[in-house]
């Protein structure tokens, strides 16, 4: 069982920056890929980025890549999402999720946080 709790969110104006973390219970952290999706209102929850066990391999959505990313600290059970050059079509409720083998699908995760709202104004 792995549980998540995420943080970070807030109002930013577009152009800004914010940081959201994921604290994992648990000691198999590390053994989990990670990843982190966002839903807007009216539309189906959606990728946004991952990484394997190891932080070794990142994987990015084409809307976010350049100005995303995706990193985790092993020691503290924690994945962040460094979000940089945000745009108004990046509000959403931002989830982050843990699974066995790193994937890009929704449906492939095990576990989900209760997550965290961002909202950019333009």
């Amino acid at each position: 069982q792995v549980q998540l709790v995420e943080s970070g969110g807030g109002l930013v104006q577009a152009g800004g920056s914010l940081r959201l973390s994921c604290a994992a219970s648990g000691r198999t952290f590390s053994s989990y890929a990670m990843g982190w999706f966002r839903q807007a209102p009216g539309k189906e929850r959606e990728f946004v980025a991952a990484i394997s066990w190891s932080g070794g391999n990142t994987y990015y959505a084409d809307s976010v890549k350049g100005r995303f990313t995706i990193s985790r600290d092993n020691a503290k059970n924690t994945v962040y999402l460094q979000m940089n050059s945000l745009k108004p079509e990046d509000t959403a409720v931002y989830y982050c999720a843990a699974t066995m083998v790193v994937t890009t699908t929704v449906y492939e995760y095990d576990y989900w946080g209760q997550g965290t709202q961002v909202t950019v104004s333009s």
